[in-house]
């Protein structure tokens, strides 16, 4: 028979605690929001080892400095915290709170239904929102307070139409697999937002930015080029990117596949010539680690889904080792395993940034930026929509449609302004 825990909450027993002035009461409560957002944030669970990690990288936070009574209370207040965790141990009391267990509860549902870790994550996020607006159990069992919530994230926050449907994706999936509401219906109308042009860099930019990423003395940025002119060369996306496997590399033909991309969809595009020989070198680079590895008695390589439960033995094949794989291991939060990863994808991206920044790119570049240009130069060059749409691996062809708006020569761009033809008078 299933046990069921009782749940505690700290922020009730804080409350009532005694032996703690107004202030003083004010204060603990400030600091443990603020361990218990950042817990939330990377999902760490609740221990002393995460209170030492919020501690080194938020209090003690190098350019924030801190008063010494700050210090002193926020240090008690963690004591408190800690103590607390211990009871609720003692007492076999469940401590999380109702955000926390209802996020649990998705990413567990979305586990059962094979969504993609990503997918997992972003319905959890929500599902976690959602329970802090409802704040109450029997609530947000109701499709009523769903609406409720969905209405002020549409009237209240200045989103984009898709983050907006991504929330009641997310309520949706939260009723049907978690509470068991067959067709839950949400009484709220999404709002419309306009469509926004794409960051484009001309060939020039792009280029500037590779020899940044390539250039002497830049350390550990150095390693970045290739996959930069990679995402470019082949109009990837960076989750695309940095999961590319050894197996999905075809140096004779000259192809990438693409495994599991956008819609959990395989596609196959282009491998830029020039990049041929530095690739080779990079399945080289790799080779060396995944030997490594293989000696130190590491776990392979993560597989999603049920194809890893079947092939077990292939996470520890070279084939099916990353491309790019990450210089150091790492935990698995999945299955707390030890095991290398592929290359962290927001390092990655910061590296693109602080790149063009460097060369003095005055655009809001990311490293989407490179996908949005290889669409864009390839549609200046002649490169057929349709072809540009399968390369992409956009579902609608509206999608690839945007970048007829930024590319020059192509509807309207490109012509000559009549000032610029007007002949100066004498």
């Amino acid at each position: 028979m299933k046990e069921f825990k009782t749940h505690w909450c700290w922020r009730k027993d804080l409350a009532v605690f005694r032996g703690l002035s107004d202030f003083e009461r004010s204060g603990f409560l400030l600091v443990l929001e603020w361990f218990e957002n950042f817990r939330l944030r990377y999902e760490l669970r609740a221990s002393r080892e995460s209170a030492r990690r919020f501690w080194r990288s938020e209090v003690m936070r190098e350019g924030r400095p801190r008063e010494d009574w700050q210090l002193e209370q926020w240090e008690a207040a963690i004591q408190w915290y800690l103590r607390w965790l211990g009871a609720c141990e003692e007492a076999n009391a469940d401590h999380r709170s109702l955000p926390e267990r209802v996020r649990a509860a998705v990413q567990a549902a979305g586990a059962r239904r094979g969504l993609a870790q990503t997918t997992k994550r972003c319905y959890g996020a929500w599902a976690a929102r959602y329970a802090a607006f409802g704040d109450d159990e029997r609530a947000l069992m109701r499709v009523e307070t769903a609406t409720l919530f969905l209405k002020s994230v549409v009237k209240d926050e200045d989103c984009a139409y898709s983050t907006q449907k991504q929330a009641l994706n997310a309520l949706a999936f939260f009723f049907k697999q978690v509470c068991g509401v067959e067709n839950p219906i949400f009484d709220v109308k999404l709002r419309k937002t306009g469509t926004r042009v794409p960051v484009v860099l001309t060939r020039e930019e792009a280029q500037q930015i590779f020899e940044r990423l390539e250039g002497p003395g830049h350390g550990a940025e150095g390693r970045y080029g290739l996959p930069a002119r990679l995402q470019y060369g082949a109009g990837l996306r960076r989750s695309e990117l940095v999961r590319l496997r050894i197996k999905d590399v075809d140096l004779k033909r000259g192809t990438l596949t693409v495994r599991q991309g956008k819609g959990n969809k395989d596609r196959m595009t282009l491998l830029p010539k020039m990049l041929l020989e530095a690739v080779a070198g990079q399945i080289e680079t790799a080779r060396g680690l995944w030997e490594a590895d293989r000696a130190a008695g590491l776990a392979g390589v993560h597989i999603p889904g049920a194809l890893g439960r079947k092939m077990q033995r292939a996470a520890e094949s070279f084939e099916w080792f990353w491309l790019f794989p990450a210089r150091q291991t790492s935990v698995d939060p999945e299955c707390h395993v030890r095991r290398r990863h592929h290359l962290h994808a927001q390092v990655y991206s910061d590296s693109i940034k602080r790149a063009a920044a460097a060369v003095g790119i005055e655009k809001w570049v990311t490293s989407h930026a490179l996908r949005h240009s290889f669409a864009t130069h390839l549609l200046e060059s002649g490169t057929d929509l349709r072809r540009i749409q399968e390369l992409l691996g956009h579902q609608d062809i509206t999608t690839t449609e945007i970048y007829l708006h930024v590319a020059m020569g192509v509807s309207g761009l490109g012509v000559t302004s009549p000032l610029d033809e007007m002949v100066a008078s004498p």
